[in-house]
């Protein structure tokens, strides 16, 4: 039986999917927008650090007022009507709640909702890819112990990117790379938010009355949401990036199987099974041909002369031995398809993708030459970017995660482009985030 139909069932049956979701950001909003016009959803409750922050989002995306009235998550429960709160530790506690999604974008408050999801015996989405890179493979093993999904969010690319390796293996295809697009040229790592608006074509003006924040849209501009993305697309797929991080290659989608193919027969990969984020600008900025900057793809081995034939006959584009080809997605569409992980886990106990080891890392570099003194002020920011390494170099490197890298003093003095280890920040063990990476690192190292 497909999803909407399990869903309108449950809605039929007057049990609906009852979700909680935590921050009334973009992404929950667009998922808030969805909710509303399916039966088989019941949004419980949202909780966000304001309260009328949240009912802005669901006015802005269409909800009438009288359905998110509730004074309590018990008066929600009964009435089928949408509880809003500050206090995200009572929404996770509500009675009836199956399913809780975290929004936040922030790895520390990822790592404590999703254990407290866990103790109350709630499936978890994990939207936080921040927090999914830090200590996924963590969260999701304790999950699993106590019966739960643990799963990233459909919609956003590493759950797309992990569908489409799923789909490749279970055809019985080698996966060579997978990855998605963006716009990229090397001399964004060192953006900041001061002039991260130029980059979009946007004024500061214009961008503040859309409400948009610097720093968050300089972690895409600057590759450090492209190496958090392609970190959790390793450790849910098992692949392992390649030593050098991420290249960028300019690269369209009739190149993908010519360039994201190994090296011996004429591509760019150091390995096979590994990630690759292609850039939608040439090294001189002119634009790409048929680019893919909104999409995800995967590149695939033919496995036998038979297949190579087949690739030829149905008119699949490979690279010039007739290998390797490609399959791709042009866009995806954020929150508004977030649904698709909630009813996977709630109806069919399966998530659409979770970490299932620790191979990729997500760290921080010196966007400049940085001072003893100076505090960290995360991704985004002024003073780090985010690159993609193995984890077995993050750990031989004593790399500190670009999830951490919030608030912390530098002891030492870091070049450009330089990595910053755990040796060169003064932190604190005690930190229940610090403590769980920690420990996820000793787990899975």
């Amino acid at each position: 039986m497909s999803l909407d139909a399990k869903l309108r069932k449950r809605a039929a049956d007057g049990n609906p999917v009852r979700v909680g979701i935590i921050g009334a950001g973009k992404f929950g909003s667009m998922f808030l927008s969805q909710a509303g016009h399916h039966p088989g959803y019941h949004v419980l409750g949202v909780a966000d650090l304001s309260a009328t922050r949240a009912k802005e989002a669901l006015d802005r995306v269409g909800w009438p007022k009288e359905r998110y009235q509730a004074t309590d998550p018990d008066n929600a429960l009964k009435n089928g009507t949408t509880w809003i709160t500050e206090n995200a530790d009572a929404l996770i506690e509500a009675n009836g709640l199956e399913v809780i999604i975290d929004a936040t974008g922030s790895p520390s408050a990822g790592i404590r909702y999703g254990l407290k999801a866990i103790e109350h015996g709630r499936h978890l989405v994990m939207v936080n890819v921040e927090a999914d890179v830090l200590a996924g493979p963590l969260l999701a093993r304790k999950a699993e112990q106590a019966g739960l999904v643990y799963s990233m969010a459909y919609g956003d690319q590493p759950a797309l990117i992990s569908e489409m390796v799923d789909w490749a293996r279970a055809a019985g295809l080698d996966v060579i790379c997978a990855g998605k697009g963006t716009k990229y040229l090397p001399a964004y790592h060192h953006v900041t938010p001061d002039d991260v608006w130029t980059h979009y074509g946007l004024t500061p003006e214009q961008a503040k009355a859309g409400g948009m924040n610097p720093q968050i849209f300089n972690s895409f501009l600057d590759g450090t949401k492209s190496a958090i993305e392609m970190a959790a697309v390793a450790n849910a797929c098992d692949l392992v990036p390649q030593d050098i991080g991420l290249r960028f290659p300019a690269c369209g989608v009739d190149d993908l199987p010519r360039l994201l193919s190994p090296r011996e027969t004429g591509g760019l990969l150091d390995r096979k099974g590994t990630v690759e984020v292609v850039s939608s600008l040439e090294r001189d900025t002119r634009p790409v041909f048929r680019d893919l900057r909104w999409g995800v793809y995967v590149t695939f081995e033919a496995p036998s002369d038979y297949v190579k034939r087949c690739f030829s006959e149905y008119g699949l584009l490979t690279d010039p031995t007739g290998q390797y080809s490609a399959m791709y997605k042009p866009y995806h569409l954020i929150g508004l398809e977030l649904g698709i992980s909630v009813a996977s886990a709630a109806l069919r106990h399966e998530a659409t993708g979770s970490p299932r080891a620790w191979s990729g890392d997500a760290v921080a570099f010196a966007k400049r030459d940085l001072r003893v003194g100076e505090k960290l002020d995360g991704e985004g920011g002024y003073t780090v970017y985010g690159k993609l390494m193995p984890a077995r170099m993050s750990k031989a490197n004593n790399a500190l995660p670009i999830g951490l890298a919030h608030h912390l003093t530098l002891k030492h003095k870091i070049a450009t482009d330089q990595v910053v280890t755990w040796d060169d920040v003064d932190f604190d063990l005690t930190d229940p985030a610090i403590r769980f990476r920690k420990e996820m690192e000793d787990t899975f190292g």
